[in-house]
């Protein structure tokens, strides 16, 4: 190929192939392996798969509580066993969020960022003490600026009149005051979860000097690092949990309901900075409950924790929803406390 074609069309072939292939290309020779390596090549490179990872407690060992992960290629062939990688988290605790294909995983006192494409490779940030939490603690979360593809951690912590935040920038390598020192939702208290949609980050927060129960979303962007509050229309905002996930590139929320006294979930989508609801999760199937939502796919099905009841017993598993029939299939993945994170191939960290 690089006998006949010119290189700028070469790189651009290059760009729509996955990534396994382009490690393999690396080594054919050193011309492709500089394209690959480059700057702009690692920048411009948008994988054509998207990939589910999850995390679970596998059922099949119960007194140790075992935390197993797989990652799955979300397409037409998502049910297949050679769609899904099992992967290793050493000194795992808890995954803070994913970004522009990088997962930064919390670990004691530091936190791991790692492209789950490029498994050999991790970068390790060390963090002061920190208590990760509900409670008054540190408050962490990650993303992936839009105009510079720099990965950064933002560290939020409570003193006695204010929120202390930092972020740390992974080009320089060093924690610092973000450019807006602007935070005035001082009285938040956040939870862990969070979502990046755009360049933003947002955080499921309550606010504590209104109601102890009163749901909040927080926003942070992570160009012009400024904080904002999301609003809520008053059906999201009162009592009750729920939670975010990505919708294509919109933020999506789940609220826990009661659809004929059975546990149901309403599903919002974020337009233009205001909510619209588009269908309700429930299943009238004597044979399954549904426990939580997990996450979404690409296409917007919603990812469900749920029991199947057979005669012999019951089964916990990580199964996909279709909003139209309401039908609920089976993913493969057998266990309980399941979550569930999307990203898409990339080549940072290369």
């Amino acid at each position: 190929m690089s006998d006949h074609l010119p290189s700028e069309l070469q790189s651009e072939i290059m760009k729509m192939l996955p990534v396994q292939s382009l490690f393999r290309f690396r080594s054919v020779c050193k011309s492709w392996k500089s394209v690959i390596d480059s700057s702009d090549f690692i920048t411009g490179y948008s994988g054509q798969h998207h990939h589910l990872f999850v995390g679970y407690t596998d059922d099949k060992d119960m007194f140790n509580y075992k935390q197993s992960f797989v990652s799955i290629v979300d397409d037409n062939n998502i049910n297949s066993p050679k769609q899904r990688v099992s992967v290793t988290l050493p000194g795992f605790q808890y995954i803070i969020g994913s970004s522009h294909g990088l997962l930064c995983v919390y670990s004691p006192n530091r936190v791991l960022i790692f492209n789950p494409c490029i498994r050999r490779k991790a970068v390790a940030v060390d963090l002061s003490r920190v208590e990760y939490g509900w409670s008054i603690i540190t408050v962490l979360g990650f993303g992936v600026c839009r105009e510079t593809n720099d990965p950064k951690i933002v560290k939020i912590t409570p003193t006695i009149s204010l929120w202390q935040v930092e972020v740390f920038t992974l080009s320089t390598g060093a924690w610092r005051s973000p450019y807006s020192d602007d935070f005035s939702c001082k009285s938040v208290k956040f939870s862990c979860d969070q979502v990046v949609i755009d360049g933003c980050l947002y955080w499921l927060a309550r606010d504590r000097l209104v109601d102890e129960y009163y749901n909040l979303i927080v926003s942070f962007d992570l160009t012009s690092e400024e904080f904002r509050e999301v609003n809520l229309p008053d059906s999201l905002a009162g009592y009750g949990s729920f939670s975010m996930y990505k919708l294509s590139d919109s933020l999506a929320v789940v609220k826990e309901s009661i659809d004929a006294h059975k546990l149901g979930f309403d599903v919002w989508r974020m337009e233009d900075d205001s909510f619209k609801k588009l269908y309700t999760i429930s299943s009238h199937s004597p044979d399954v409950s549904i426990l939580r939502v997990c996450g979404l796919r690409k296409t917007g099905e919603p990812l469900l924790e749920v029991i199947l009841r057979a005669q012999h017993g019951y089964t916990r598993m990580l199964a996909a929803y279709e909003s139209y029939s309401k039908s609920i299939t089976n993913l493969g993945i057998i266990g309980r406390n399941i979550y569930v994170y999307n990203y898409m191939e990339t080549l940072l960290l290369l």
